[in-house]
């Protein structure tokens, strides 16, 4: 008879799903410099991105996080999609420290992603102080207007640079809601992708950031 074997990673999915839990996609065990398992790289425009596990004792759930390092150009984007459950409504999470960057100082977490050129992204910039929600739609990036008010671009909030700071969206049906720090900073609407798909990470340009407990889930 042979044995059957399930991945820790598919293992915890399968739970997942079943009871409606967060899956914690966390860097402890993975050894600095190589990207952490159950995650796919990529990128939306020129360039390619470079994420890998690395060491900051400051860390809030260990001592290990993943690193986006590479300088793409101005108007590209790094992703990592994790391979994990695909969501149509829920929330993602993560816990995320700029470190450096001339041209941005970019986090983001991204949902209902197809692939690195179709998704929906929220992003907070420490250069700019603000939050804003993008859909990004054949490679091409737009901010959607918030509810309550057309045009603009996101909102201000202060957004430290060097420290250890929560950005959370959730999400369910074509209502999103952008969350910093606990704080709930907008909501927005969009029908552009309606079903299920990845939940990741994203920085822009010459952005260092490190990022740390990340999170997905149903509702």
């Amino acid at each position: 008879m042979k044995h059957l074997f399930i991945p820790l990673l598919a293992l915890a999915t399968i739970c997942a799903r079943t009871l409606g839990m967060a899956v914690p996609a966390g860097f402890e065990g993975t050894a600095p410099d190589k990207n952490a398992p159950g995650w796919t790289s990529g990128a939306t425009g020129e360039g390619k991105s470079d994420w890998r596990v690395a060491v900051d004792p400051t860390a809030p759930g260990g001592t290990q996080v993943l690193r986006q390092s590479a300088e793409l150009p101005k108007s590209s984007f790094a992703l990592s999609l994790w391979d994990g459950a695909a969501l149509k409504d829920g929330w993602v999470e993560v816990k995320f420290k700029t470190v450096s960057g001339k041209i941005d100082q970019a986090a983001g977490v991204v949902w209902r992603a197809l692939d690195a050129q179709n998704y929906y992204v929220c992003r907070a910039n420490a250069l700019e102080d603000n939050v804003v929600l993008y859909k990004v739609q054949a490679g091409r990036r737009t901010a959607l207007d918030i509810v309550g008010r057309a045009g603009g671009y996101g909102v201000s909030a202060k957004v430290a640079p060097s420290q250890w700071q929560t950005l959370r969206v959730e999400f369910s049906g074509a209502r999103f809601k952008a969350i910093l720090n606990g704080t709930v900073l907008f909501e927005v609407e969009d029908k552009t992708f309606s079903s299920a798909g990845r939940t990741g990470l994203w920085t822009k340009a010459d952005s260092v950031t490190l990022f740390d407990e990340f999170n997905a889930a149903p509702p």
